[in-house]
């Protein structure tokens, strides 16, 4: 058996043929030798050193400054798909212009992190994003890029890629992307990880042929699903897709607080803070005694009084109202509110008035069709 000594050139005597033949080869004899050492890599990758890869590195690079398109994409597809390809060599094919060249490497190589995927994905053409984003795993941060800076087709293939993560930030970008385009407001909405309030803007946005795909999504519960309701925000609490785990454990967590007694106005303040809509609205609903049902549904109608009313009741100062209506406008997808007169109107409102509306708002909505808990 050839030993990997035996089978790889010392560095001198493979830079010194690299070297004769760059200065006096034709391009065929330079295409040759870069056929040679890719097979002398390929056969041997699983074994070699990082010194050994090293080595292939520097004589990968000299060889693609020197090489025709053509002989770069032959070399893009064969190391593709190699875990211990030549790092450098790598980056430089990812980088190249040309995407038959580049677009093998993002779509398949392990050597690519997220911080050169990012850094790709920011500079190069829409070409290199589709590529990227069809990659077996996408993480939140490359993602963010991907939706922010991606065209529609691009986005599209990110969202239909099921090894792709996404933030709360990339969701939200989404859900606006969303508006006007069925094809992915449904993908969109199929999401398993996407946030409960952000299901909820979206629904709110979305054509009757996206609510009808989406609820066909969950045929086991479609005898569930209200047809005779026509607000979005009544046909997203009653689908279940709309209830993801993270909405479960949102509302375990403040039902413990509050058990606990240690739910009060600054742990509120700390979930609206961290735009956590879904601990928000389940701890204004536990500290106004109501279900949470009916909390979201005031949370997100049309003007801002539905939050001013569950504040009063639940207690709070304006400068936690005040953040809940911000964090209320950008949720809903709502113009935003004049504080100024909300103020006004939150100081004027007296707390037995607003449990006087609260009952109202128990009697028209606390249905049997609610399926999200009281706390």
């Amino acid at each position: 058996m050839i030993s990997k000594a035996a089978t790889v050139p010392s560095p001198g005597s493979l830079l010194d043929e690299l070297q004769s033949t760059l200065s006096h080869g034709t391009v065929a004899r330079r295409v040759e030798t870069l056929r040679r050492v890719t097979d002398l890599f390929i056969n041997g990758a699983v074994d070699y050193s990082d010194e050994q890869v090293g080595l292939f590195d520097d004589v990968f690079q000299c060889l693609i400054d020197h090489i025709e398109t053509s002989a770069k994409m032959l070399l893009a597809n064969r190391l593709a798909p190699i875990d211990t390809a030549p790092p450098l060599t790598i980056r430089a094919l990812a980088f190249d212009d040309v995407i038959e060249v580049a677009g093998p490497v993002l779509s398949q190589s392990a050597r690519l992190d997220d911080k050169t995927l990012i850094e790709n994905a920011r500079s190069k053409s829409q070409a290199h994003l589709m590529a990227i984003s069809t990659r077996r795993t996408l993480s939140g941060a490359v993602t963010d890029v991907l939706v922010q800076r991606g065209n529609d087709d691009v986005v599209q293939s990110t969202v239909n890629n099921p090894g792709a993560e996404f933030t709360e930030r990339g969701f939200t970008r989404l859900v606006d992307r969303a508006a006007g385009n069925d094809n992915l407001a449904a993908s969109v909405g199929m999401r398993p990880s996407l946030p409960r309030h952000l299901y909820l803007k979206l629904l709110a946005k979305a054509s009757d042929t996206v609510r009808q795909r989406l609820e066909a999504a969950n045929p086991q519960q479609a005898a569930v699903v209200p047809t005779v309701v026509k607000e979005a925000t009544r046909r997203a609490r009653s689908a279940t897709s709309a209830i993801t785990p993270d909405t479960d454990i949102a509302h375990a967590l403040v039902k413990s607080l509050h058990e606990d007694g240690r739910l009060d106005e600054s742990q509120v303040a700390k979930f609206v803070e961290a735009g956590k809509f879904d601990e928000a609205n389940a701890s204004i609903a536990a500290l106004a005694n109501l279900p949470v049902a009916i909390a979201e549904n005031m949370m997100l109608e049309s003007r801002a009084e539905g939050v001013m009313i569950l504040a009063k009741v639940a207690g709070l100062s304006w400068p936690t109202v005040r953040t809940l209506i911000k964090m209320r406008d950008e949720v809903s997808g709502a113009e935003p509110s004049d504080l100024n007169a909300c103020k006004d109107t939150y100081e004027r409102l007296r707390p037995s008035t607003a449990q006087q509306v609260l009952r109202f708002h128990r009697m028209q909505e606390n249905s049997p069709t609610t399926l999200v808990p009281s706390i």
